[in-house]
């Protein structure tokens, strides 16, 4: 009887169990608890930046190359816009004159002189021409009033020898009947010959006045080649100050160029020396100086050193995975822990350093990275609690966009299977009202 008593206390074979009821309970509890919501998500990292250009780090080149001559800042200092930064000097010789501007300057001045010079020539040019057609027209009128006066005196000429033709006609007559009295005896020989003499004065004077108007022919024959020769005298004098006018202009418009393009040197030199001094591009933090000391040779466009804004409306960029893409909206709502923000309290961090931090997606890349990855433009979500003032751009952000609400058997089932997340679809008038803010 000590055997089986101690047998029963040993093995407890006739004591009653209570495994089965708590395995029903957990079986309930687990069947309840695959019932309970589940929101779905989409989980990536990324990087805090501005969600403006102009407020990102801003690197600073130097424009032109040159020689360090003088510091005005350091590593770490504040710096307000158009604050002096440091001074370069020249290292090229084409700009190591200091008078440069000023005698170029001189050349533009001597330049549009000369232009005023042919500007004055060209007129001068343009008055002796005028005065020339003037001389061209009296002389052309001089000579067509002797043409005028010759062809009266040809007219003249020519009465008198219709005159003298009619003379000569009459005396031949008479000649001709005296000579036939003269052979029938009628006349004595010495009034034959007084008719004679007639006959041949009034011939001869038909021949003078004959050549009077073949020399006054000539005399209008010689005014109308010296009419030509006039013209053509004329005509080459006014080519030739036409040829020195337009000779003239040419140097002057050539002057005009010559003149914009010096004006352009002084304007660029202008440039040059306000460039000597680096400014400082908008409020910040100077940080990442590349060079030190004076008298450091520096090349164009090489990097001196980084300006970080004070103001800065901060934004996350995620990385999205190709699968997760369809996922992410414009206007859609993301939960953020950020490096150095933890998302449980610790002792001695401030209320505003800790937990999780809401954002919404403002845009989406369309096109892939060089990592593979796309990108999205998270912002402040202003309804929920606000990102910490002491983010710093380029701090680390862990991100979930939230999907849509499912069961947790839902949730179990869909990744057995491989199915891709549900997503809900936002508000067009709710899109516009984020991308505002």
């Amino acid at each position: 009887m000590q055997q089986y008593s101690s047998y029963q206390h040993i093995y407890r074979i006739h004591k009653s169990s209570y495994v089965k009821y708590w395995f029903w309970i957990g079986l309930a509890a687990a069947i309840l608890v695959l019932f309970l919501p589940w929101t779905q998500n989409v989980s990536a990292v990324g990087t805090v930046t501005s969600l403006y250009q102009d407020q990102r780090p801003q690197q600073l080149h130097s424009p032109i190359p040159g020689r360090i001559a003088k510091w005005y800042v350091k590593n770490g200092d504040q710096v307000k816009k158009g604050d002096t930064l440091m001074h370069i000097t020249e290292v090229k010789e084409d700009y190591m004159d200091p008078l440069l501007v000023e005698r170029t300057e001189q050349q533009v001045q001597a330049k549009k002189d000369m232009q005023g010079y042919y500007s004055s020539k060209v007129g001068t040019a343009q008055s002796q021409a005028a005065a020339l057609a003037s001389a061209k027209d009296l002389k052309l009128q001089q000579i067509r009033n002797k043409i005028s006066q010759l062809n009266a005196k040809l007219n003249t000429e020519q009465s008198e020898l219709a005159a003298v033709s009619s003379e000569l006609a009459l005396v031949r007559d008479q000649y001709q009947r005296q000579n036939r009295m003269y052979e029938e005896g009628l006349v004595s020989l010495t009034q034959l010959q007084q008719r004679n003499t007639s006959f041949q004065n009034v011939t001869a004077k038909k021949i003078a006045v004959e050549n009077k108007i073949l020399q006054t022919q000539q005399e209008i024959q010689n005014a109308a080649i010296e009419q030509d020769a006039v013209l053509q005298d004329y005509l080459e004098k006014v080519n030739k100050i036409e040829s020195d006018r337009f000779s003239s202009l040419s140097s002057a418009a050539g002057s005009v160029g010559e003149i914009a393009k010096l004006e352009n040197q002084v304007a660029n030199y202008k440039v040059r020396r306000n460039l000597y001094y680096l400014i400082a591009s908008q409020d910040g933090q100077v940080v990442n100086i590349n060079k030190a000391g004076i008298g450091e040779m520096l090349k164009e466009g090489e990097n001196i050193a980084t300006i970080v804004p004070d103001t800065v409306r901060h934004a996350v960029e995620l990385k999205i995975k190709p699968v997760d893409l369809p996922l992410i909206k414009s206007g859609q709502k993301v939960m953020f822990t950020f490096d150095g923000y933890p998302a449980i309290v610790f002792s001695g961090w401030p209320n505003s350093a800790y937990g999780t931090f809401s954002g919404k997606v403002l845009s989406v890349q369309n096109t892939v990275d060089e990592s593979g990855y796309f990108k999205a433009i998270v912002v402040e979500d202003r309804a929920y609690r606000p990102w910490p003032t002491t983010l710093k751009m380029g701090t680390g952000a862990q991100g979930i966009a939230l999907l849509n609400d499912v069961p947790i058997w839902y949730e179990i089932w869909r990744n057995i299977n491989g199915f891709p997340a549900d997503y809900y679809t936002v508000a067009p008038n709710k899109d516009k009202k984020d991308a505002k803010e």
